[in-house]
């Protein structure tokens, strides 16, 4: 059976956790035992603040706009100055602005990808070479089921958490020798973000509390690294980015040939899930081989 997670001497930057989910994980974390840095605008900081010391935990509250390149830098000198360490950092701060892409303003898109992509960036960018330093960090970053699946009416979303998968990706094999591991969770929970989207009687399901031991997991010492992890109502779910076997069409290859062959390309059986992007093309070099191993045979039959 395993240990219970102990966060005792850790310390957690938890960014947007003024409400929703933001504040169930930083509840969580500093439940067991994490000094929590509860980021977000205005008083919701404050009040979460309140709520940790109250339930008898340690925190304090950071309150800056994670778009603030130079203020999350001095947030996160401030924290170092106060606890000389960070050890995990979860990504969790975000906007909406939803609306279909024919009507959709580009200013809007930008704001989005700022928040979400730039914030995760300014934030991680700011703890990295610390957590390098200390050989241990644990980095969680918010994408979406909007991001690996598409949602109507949510263009700039969708690409926002889409670019932490690819984030997460890379960071994830560079941090690695230095024990820091980076994960992405995709949340359902029930935050003014879902409201309208489900029906009052279903989003009560999607209680922040329950994805919240999904991000626990992901910042213990014996997290994952790279995974994509789902969570929602208590349930939880691996998501993989899988590649096909393909097709090998060579010189020959025409784009008449792959729609021809499109079947026998989308097949899914012995799909494979790629260590690193390189991996595409030893896997494209692998099969021209075959390709031209197989033509050979045949030559000489």
């Amino acid at each position: 059976m395993t240990s219970p997670i102990n966060l005792s001497g850790r310390v957690a930057i938890v960014t947007g956790a003024g409400g929703g989910l933001g504040r169930a994980h930083a509840l969580l974390l500093a439940s067991r035992g994490a000094q929590v840095i509860v980021n977000d605008l205005g008083d919701a900081a404050d009040a979460v603040v309140a709520e940790i010391r109250a339930a008898g935990g340690q925190a304090r509250a950071a309150k800056c706009s994670v778009a603030d390149a130079e203020a999350v830098q001095a947030m996160v000198v401030a924290v170092l100055a106060e606890f000389g360490r960070i050890d995990i950092l979860i990504n969790n701060a975000g906007i909406l602005r939803d609306k279909s892409f024919a009507k959709m303003d580009l200013a809007d898109f930008r704001l989005v990808l700022d928040v979400h992509v730039m914030g995760a960036a300014h934030c991680t960018h700011a703890v990295w070479n610390t957590m390098r330093a200390q050989n241990y960090g644990r980095i969680v970053m918010t994408t979406s089921c909007s991001g690996l699946y598409g949602n109507f009416g949510q263009a700039n979303y969708a690409a926002a958490k889409m670019a932490l998968v690819g984030m997460m990706q890379t960071l994830g094999i560079e941090g690695e020798k230095h024990d820091i591991r980076v994960n992405c969770l995709a949340p359902t929970g029930a935050t003014r973000m879902m409201e309208g989207i489900l029906p009052p009687e279903q989003l009560s399901k999607f209680k922040p509390e329950l994805v919240s031991p999904a991000v626990l997991a992901l910042v213990s010492e014996q997290a994952p690294n790279r995974a994509i992890l789902s969570a929602g109502a208590g349930s939880f779910e691996l998501v993989q980015l899988t590649m096909t076997q393909g097709i090998a069409l060579g010189e020959t290859a025409t784009a008449e040939a792959i729609l021809e062959h499109w079947d026998a390309l989308s097949d899914r059986n012995a799909d494979l899930v790629p260590a690193t992007g390189f991996d595409q093309a030893r896997h494209e070099l692998d099969k021209l081989e075959r390709l031209q191993a197989s033509a050979a045979v045949c030559a000489v039959e």
